[in-house]
């Protein structure tokens, strides 16, 4: 067994993590609506995250994507704040500190762009994920930022870079 690789995006890598994301979505009973599970951008990841102040990153093991977070402007928000979007593990790639490697990752990146502020959306329930994040900094909102279209999406978190 090979150690979990973190990379940017390549083309190839579009069908994988579209069917990563889908299926923990499933996993979780996120809602179809509302939420990243009905992004046109989920099955052209490489496209969507391929222009300026923009990145994805999947996670590799065993030439078998098992995750991959980003980050990006936020959506119709107007200020010099990025989004952390669409990190999702696999079950097998839960617990092995990859999600703390992969935030660090989208930290510096983000700062390399010149954001000050990471901003995200996540579900009340994903409470392993919320504790990764107030321990990366995050913290709660009383509401959304701009208008990610994830109406469905209810907790909504900030990080100050």
């Amino acid at each position: 067994m090979s150690t979990p690789a973190i990379r940017p995006i390549q083309k190839k890598d579009d069908e994988h993590i579209a069917s990563v994301i889908r299926r923990v979505l499933e996993e979780l009973n996120v809602p179809k609506t509302g939420t990243v599970y009905e992004d046109t951008s989920l099955d052209v990841m490489f496209e969507t995250y391929n222009r300026d102040g923009a990145v994805y990153f999947v996670v590799e093991e065993n030439n078998k994507i098992i995750g991959g977070g980003g980050i990006s402007q936020l959506a119709n928000f107007d200020g010099n704040v990025c989004e952390l979007q669409k990190m999702y593990f696999l079950s097998e790639a839960r617990g092995k500190g990859i999600g703390q490697a992969m935030l660090k990752l989208c930290f510096n990146a983000a700062r390399e762009f010149g954001y000050e502020k990471c901003y995200l959306e996540t579900m009340p329930y994903m409470k392993a994920a919320q504790k990764l994040y107030q321990q990366e900094g995050f913290t709660y909102l009383d509401g959304p930022l701009g208008d990610t279209g994830h109406f469905s999406c209810p907790v909504h978190m900030i990080k100050v870079l």
